[in-house]
């Protein structure tokens, strides 16, 4: 259980911090072609980073709260019900 609390609080606290970070990390590393096409002219890419932080931050809070098995067991149920056929 420690350890479950423990990655959640590092998942999301790097979350956070690209959250706040995003402006020195694009120029760090540059802009993103695919998300300044698709997500809006100079500014796609912050965008972007914005709402991978926030997926960080809803994860590493679903794993603090032991969520995240049944989360991803919903979202991944089309797939794998598909491997029971056989038995």
């Amino acid at each position: 259980m420690f350890n479950r609390i423990l990655i959640g609080i590092v998942i999301a606290v790097i979350a956070f911090v690209l959250l706040l970070k995003n402006e020195w990390l694009i120029r760090q590393v540059g802009t993103s072609a695919w998300a300044e096409k698709y997500l809006g002219s100079e500014g796609g890419t912050r965008l972007m980073l914005k709402l991978i932080s926030v997926l960080g931050i809803i994860i590493g809070l679903m794993v603090i709260t032991g969520l995240h098995v049944a989360f991803f067991k919903w979202v991944f149920s089309p797939l794998t019900r598909f491997n029971t056929l056989g038995s």
